[in-house]
């Protein structure tokens, strides 16, 4: 009795992580190139920049918002583009998110 509740915890708990990274992959084009390779964390999402983009594989839904493109921005930048395949940060929100940039 306990293995199968144990086992109903675990499969409830993996649906819900399930829905948390949701959007997965996120792409961001740098207006100005970083110098090298690295690994930055923003909004809970670790991306891989280099050149003029930065990509994170997975990442949590809360990193596909303006407030992820900002903490991103903070990092690396001004960005041109910023989102997901199923949503982007255009226009008015992409320039809120650049107000930040270093």
């Amino acid at each position: 009795m306990k293995l199968r509740m144990l086992t109903a915890a675990a499969v409830l708990s993996l649906s819900f992580a399930g829905t948390a990274f949701a959007d997965g992959k996120i792409t961001a084009s740098l207006k100005t190139p970083v110098s090298a390779k690295t690994k930055i964390v923003a909004a809970g999402a670790v991306f891989t920049c280099e050149g003029s983009s930065c990509i994170a594989i997975t990442a949590p839904s809360r990193a596909a918002t303006t407030a992820g493109c900002k903490a991103l921005a903070k990092e690396v930048g001004a960005l041109s583009a910023y989102g997901t395949d199923r949503k982007a940060i255009e226009g008015a929100d992409l320039e809120a998110c650049n107000t930040v940039a270093n």
